[in-house]
């Protein structure tokens, strides 16, 4: 039985779309299935292993406002072990149009769950909002990655995600789990980067992964070319970090890696 886990916070520019493409892919370099989904209106985890949105028939969007079979829109990546549910512009709009559905807050878990028999892991990459997408895809999910930039303004925002988190576990999903939270950004030159990793270890402690995501040239150069950083040059800081990152997610799950 599979973990579905999202990708989750409203502040942009934190390195979630990053961390989700490239934790899957990860996971997919350990040879466990996985699937990536797509719930951004902006379809970069789509376009940043290797579609162009523009060609894209059906997304997750036709799945959840239309009901369209999930069999029909799930793509094999070029990446061994790796799947994608594509997103698409016509996204944006599904929150309106969900907004007198019945359950509409459950629109993904019954799109995903059954494919947690399919799959070892399915990662969600949320858009950067807290409005209704975001909802299905925590009311979906086994537990959250909360990405956390190395940034001054690191802990602003993160109050409100936390607090959405307490109310969807109150109403919608009490079983949802924080998987942790994800320190990203982090240059070792800088003062300021080091007093924010401290300040959030200091706060959250445990809840808080080892692996630290470093500034990376090769991680913000991959998406251009269509794959994760694992592909463009696998001995590069960022994609031994997120190789990292999934090996300490498989562990502390207890799955074992595949020799």
């Amino acid at each position: 039985m599979g973990k579905i886990i999202a990708v989750a916070n409203q502040k942009g520019g934190v390195g979630k779309t990053t961390s989700a493409i490239n934790l899957a892919a990860s996971l997919a370099a350990l040879e466990f299935k996985t699937l990536l989904v797509d719930a951004d209106p902006q379809a970069n985890a789509t376009s940043g292993i290797g579609f162009d949105p523009k060609d894209i028939e059906n997304s997750i969007y036709e799945c959840m406002v239309d009901g369209t079979s999930v069999q029909e829109i799930i793509l094999t990546s070029p990446i061994d072990y790796l799947d994608l549910i594509p997103s698409h512009i016509d996204l944006v709009g599904a929150e309106v149009e969900m907004i007198n559905l019945p359950n509409r807050e459950e629109k993904m878990k019954s799109v995903l769950v059954p494919l947690k028999e399919k799959y070892d892991f399915i990662i969600i990459d949320c858009s950067p909002s807290l409005g209704l997408i975001t909802v299905n895809s925590l009311t979906a999910a086994d537990s959250v990655i909360i990405p956390v930039q190395c940034e001054y303004f690191a802990l602003e925002g993160l109050g409100k995600l936390l607090n959405t988190i307490k109310i969807i576990q109150s109403r919608l999903n009490p079983d949802l789990e924080i998987e942790g939270l994800l320190l990203t950004m982090y240059d070792v030159r800088l003062r300021l980067s080091n007093q924010v990793v401290e300040e959030v270890k200091t706060h959250f402690q445990q809840m808080v992964f080892d692996t630290i995501i470093p500034r990376n040239v090769k991680l913000s150069e991959s998406p251009s070319f269509g794959v994760p950083a694992i592909l463009h040059d696998a001995e590069s800081k960022g994609a031994i970090s997120y190789l990292n990152l999934a090996r300490e997610i498989v562990e502390k799950n207890g799955v074992a890696v595949a020799q």
